[in-house]
């Protein structure tokens, strides 16, 4: 595994390790591992995606490479060298050591921004189009296409939630708190995953001991999109957040966050005002995870890290 120690990978090896396989994994890590992750039996690999001869050796006797590593922002060259450039040198190493099963974790970011609504993945080909609007997911565009090359298998999640979430339910909190009130009313739908439900389904691939069924692309994502409005309103009550009352035509809204946030990119704030959900059906007849037990549940699941990383004090017993 890649990746091991970030906000999606952990929760993929923590699930490795309740199925028993903690001897069995090598992660690829640039500093010491966590002490759990040792005391699970799980061997450690230090080296560096940008640094080919750290990883010498690092598939030999691999059956299964999981690459959840990924540069998220920053100049398009540091992107490129460790996304697209790491890619590369990690499927080389694959190569020599014969392992033939290949996982890459991407995002739906890859596609060219707009509403999407209920689209499938590409398998034949046809479907949305991939151009990416960010440095991040250009280079991670290139890397899924090396791993398809390779005959792997690319998963494209769109918004992942839960405990080590920095970027979506902290985002939303922040935008709420600059700009209180509906965009257009709330009224776009979003595909969500829980990282839990992410992590179990990556392992089941990565374990199925089928013969493996050449390069393929799947969308991973709740079956049912949840609305903003919906999702915004749950967070504001499960945190103690004032839930908006104002509603604002989308123009005005948008120069309000502008004002408010400017670094929140125009692709970034179509994420949270536009339809952006995603068919995802045959990651989980494919995997036989059950996604669940819903939004609702599993946001409450993470209440203590969000709470944590906001700096929103727990409620009063």
């Amino acid at each position: 595994m890649t990746g091991a120690t970030g906000f999606i990978g952990t929760a993929v090896l923590r699930e490795l390790v309740a199925r028993g396989m903690g001897t069995r994994i090598r992660v690829l890590v640039r500093g010491p591992a966590p002490a759990w992750m040792t005391d699970a039996g799980v061997t450690t690999w230090r080296g560096d995606l940008t640094d080919a001869p750290s990883l010498a050796g690092l598939c030999a006797g691999i059956t299964s490479l999981v690459h959840l590593a990924s540069q998220v922002g920053g100049e398009q060259a540091l992107c490129t060298a460790v996304n697209e450039d790491g890619t590369a040198k990690i499927l080389a190493e694959a190569r020599i050591a014969g392992t033939a099963h290949v996982l890459y974790l991407s995002t739906c970011a890859v596609y060219r921004d707009g509403v999407h609504r209920g689209a499938a993945e590409p398998v034949d080909g046809s479907g949305l189009v991939t151009e990416p609007a960010s440095p991040t997911s250009r280079s991670r565009l290139a890397s899924e296409h090396l791993v398809l090359a390779a005959g792997g298998t690319v998963l494209r999640p769109h918004l992942v939630y839960g405990t080590g979430d920095r970027h979506v339910v902290p985002a939303l909190a922040r935008w709420i708190r600059a700009v209180p009130a509906w965009a257009a009313g709330g009224a776009a739908c979003t595909s969500l995953v829980a990282v839990t439900d992410l992590a179990a389904a990556i392992a089941v691939l990565a374990l199925d001991p089928r013969p493996h069924r050449g390069a393929e692309v799947f969308h991973v994502a709740d079956p049912h999109p949840i609305r903003v409005r919906r999702l915004v309103t749950a967070m504001c009550e499960l945190l103690g957040l004032p839930v908006p009352v104002a509603d604002l035509p989308l123009a005005e809204h948008r120069a309000r966050t502008r004002a408010a946030l400017p670094s929140l990119s125009d692709h970034q704030y179509s994420l949270l005002t536009q339809d952006h959900w995603y068919e995802s059906s045959r990651i989980w007849r494919r995997t036989g995870v059950s996604p669940g037990p819903g939004f609702g549940r599993r946001l409450a699941e993470a209440a203590d890290w969000y709470r944590e990383s906001l700096g929103i004090p727990r409620p009063a017993a």
